[in-house]
């Protein structure tokens, strides 16, 4: 059974009238609550609330779905219900992030690893969502900051996040590999060690990015590696 039609399932299973952010909670009382069907609502769902944030929805904006999932000729429909029943919620987007956190986070305790990953996994897909168009938004950088906020992601976390995918944001080696600033480099090799392996497809899959996101970590790699190569150069030199 594709994802595309277990998402559709989930969605059979809303009650009539009810609106899409209670597929959160449907989810999260699942006996084996299905973290790719839920990411992967997230990410459409946040996605059209976000594409308001620079004040237009545009065709590149809703085509970028397409860019980090790969959807299979005849499941679009799946896609598109999604992303309407969205954007016709009147929830705002602050109730979709509380409801996706306790997704992924149930007790609200403090992030266990696999939920910080796959939280920070959910933030940078929507990144890449609000640059699809070529452009940020300071709209769109308020939007994720509390996004990230409401998951319970720190400053520094999202700072990282955001240098890694936005062109002319505030960057440097540091901050890409989430390390202070007086790190040594044998700090710099473990970091850049670690964000690698966990950006490994195999490794995304287990904590519920869907296969279907194929190329949600290509800028990350390309950002995590460009950046232990300045350190490394610049140790070396």
């Amino acid at each position: 059974m594709s994802l595309w039609t277990r998402i559709s399932e989930a969605l059979a299973a809303l009650a009539r009238g009810e609106p899409l952010s209670a597929v959160f909670d449907l989810l999260r009382g699942a006996v084996s609550p299905e973290r790719s069907v839920g990411f992967t609502i997230a990410v459409i769902a946040l996605g059209a609330k976000m594409a308001k944030a620079d004040g237009s929805v545009s065709r590149e904006e809703v085509t970028a779905f397409r860019r980090i999932f790969s959807v299979p000729e005849g499941e679009e429909a799946h896609a598109a219900r999604v992303f309407n029943l969205a954007r016709e919620d009147v929830a705002g987007f602050d109730a979709y992030a509380r409801k996706i956190a306790k997704l992924f986070n149930p007790e609200g305790r403090a992030l266990c690893a696999d939920d910080h990953h796959i939280l920070v996994d959910l933030l940078e897909a929507l990144f890449q969502v609000a640059l699809a168009d070529g452009s940020y938004h300071p709209g769109e950088d308020e939007f994720l900051r509390h996004v990230a906020g409401i998951f319970g992601l720190d400053e520094p976390c999202f700072r990282a996040v955001r240098a890694r995918l936005v062109e002319g944001a505030p960057r440097d080696p540091w901050d890409v590999l989430g390390i202070a600033r007086d790190a040594d480099l044998s700090e710099a090799r473990a970091a850049w060690k670690s964000l690698v392996r966990d950006t490994h497809p195999d490794v995304m899959a287990a904590r519920g990015v869907p296969p279907e996101a194929v190329h949600l970590a290509e800028r990350r790699l390309i950002a995590i590696n460009a950046a232990w190569k300045e350190l490394s150069e610049a140790k070396a030199a």
